[in-house]
């Protein structure tokens, strides 16, 4: 049996491999390079939005917006949103007609919470939907039907 100095050894096994595990001419592009045959078929990127398409904003021709003086309590606990945290979608205080008397519906920031629905003098009369279910507290259920003349009081500005 002959046998070959070990230098020859490893460089041929080297060889062997290399030409086995590794192909050659191989060609690497990114998401970033155009494709061999010319464009990817996507002709313009949009420009960027001149506002901020994030935060949703109510359409004032959706609802009108309430101009009358609004009651102390209601500027108190308007001035208590503004005092806390941005909240994301932005509090929204409305009025309504609801069973023939004035009331006003108070949104909240996010998830899993109870809006609160309050009489004209300031009372809490219930919490029409929110919460786990998302029907409220069950105390006034025919509030989204029996609702008219929206207006919107306040939306907090930041």
């Amino acid at each position: 049996m002959m046998r070959f100095p070990a230098f020859l050894t490893a460089a041929s096994l080297c060889m062997l491999l290399g030409s086995f595990a590794c192909q050659r001419n191989v060609v690497v592009t990114t998401p970033t390079d155009a494709p061999p045959a010319g464009t990817s078929g996507i002709t313009s990127t949009p420009a960027p939005a001149s506002a901020n398409t994030v935060e949703p904003t109510p359409s004032q021709t959706e609802a009108q917006f309430d101009n009358t003086k609004r009651p102390a309590w209601l500027e108190k606990r308007i001035q208590y949103h503004l005092n806390e945290k941005k909240q994301n979608p932005p509090i929204q205080i409305m009025s309504y007609l609801y069973k023939g008397k004035r009331v006003y519906y108070e949104t909240v920031g996010c998830c899993d919470q109870y809006t609160n629905l309050y009489t004209s003098d300031g009372k809490l009369l219930c919490h029409p939907d929110g919460g786990l279910t998302g029907r409220g507290d069950g105390q006034c259920t025919d509030f989204a039907d029996a609702r008219t003349e929206e207006r919107v009081v306040w939306q907090d500005p930041r």
